[in-house]
């Protein structure tokens, strides 16, 4: 890998989930003496670890990693923030002279960090009138509204997804604009390379399954047991993350063992197509393949990218 790079440059790898993204992100820092930022939003979190797949310091290996463990599960996500500590670490490593690594599957966490965005605020009283009318009568009524309100993002939120749909229609509300207006171009604030981290759906699928089982193996149920103690069902974005929205319902006695793993693989393999579709409509991200006999070459596949022409 004697490969000649030029000055440091932000680097994102992305794709879904159980593509390989972590390892990659791992090499081409060590190889570039650069640092990880996380992008993945349930990283985000103190103590969802199994869950979320996360490295050990082991599997680290020695390479600096930021924006992991920093909320508490009570706390809502907030891509805004994120932005901030996102730009924050990265305007730090490149004045240091090192390769910011962002690494993650959150398409809008990532957007949110490297492209042109700003996010809309908001108000607690239209918040909570909102909220208090999806509890009433349910994110299909809200999700009707929406469709009238700004066709194109009622068809790309899911009609049972009752919190981005609030925050769809407070952003309408508040603003006086529909809620795409908002959504991400592609106006780079850096001088970025993305690296997307393509694998076959039938062996992604299979990783998956095999990820679960390993999830199951070193404890998720255990891990749930013990942030739902931490207030874990009162967090309204930690609550629904992959696997730990199901172990709830399985520790309520809403399902069996069994069912919440399956339930798992079937929702972790649907959210991979959902990624997958997110960043394919990115025509700034370099596909890379990481498929098992691939994956030797992909390091060296990725550093050799960093030889040409980035149009940010």
């Amino acid at each position: 890998m004697n490969i000649a790079v030029p000055a440091p440059r932000v680097i994102a790898v992305v794709g879904p989930t159980a593509a390989g993204k972590s390892d990659l992100g791992v090499a081409l820092a060590r190889h570039l003496g650069g640092e990880v930022i996380n992008a993945d939003s349930m990283q985000l979190y103190r103590g969802m670890d199994i869950g979320t797949a996360k490295l050990t310091p082991q599997e680290q290996q020695g390479v600096p990693h930021h924006l992991l463990d920093i909320w508490d599960v009570t706390r809502a996500a907030n891509v805004a923030e994120y932005q901030k500590l996102a730009r924050a670490q990265i305007d730090r490593l490149l004045a240091e002279g090192r390769t910011p690594v962002l690494v993650g599957g959150s398409g809008l966490y990532v957007r949110g960090a490297l492209d042109a965005l700003d996010f809309p605020g908001t108000d607690p009283a239209v918040r909570a009138r909102l909220e208090a009318e999806l509890a009433e009568h349910g994110s299909g009524a809200l999700h009707a509204r929406l469709a009238a309100a700004d066709p194109a993002a009622a068809h790309a939120i899911l009609a049972g997804n009752g919190r981005r749909i609030v925050r769809a229609l407070e952003v309408i509300e508040i603003t006086g604009r529909p809620f795409t207006a908002h959504l991400p171009g592609h106006e780079a604030v850096y001088d970025t390379l993305q690296i997307g981290v393509d694998v076959a759906r039938p062996e992604l699928d299979e990783r998956i399954a095999r990820r679960v089982d390993r999830m199951w193996d070193a404890g998720l149920v255990d891990e749930v047991r013990r942030l739902a103690a931490e207030g874990l069902r009162e967090g309204r974005t930690a609550s629904r993350a992959l696997g730990y929205q199901q172990v709830l319902a399985q520790l309520a006695g809403e399902c069996t063992e069994q069912q919440a793993r399956d339930e798992t693989v079937r929702a972790t393999k649907r959210f991979a197509r959902r990624q997958d579709s997110w960043f394919r409509r990115d025509p700034r991200v370099h596909w890379l393949s990481g498929a098992a006999d691939r994956q030797a070459e992909l390091p060296r596949c990725a550093l050799a990218l960093l030889e040409r022409p980035v149009t940010a």
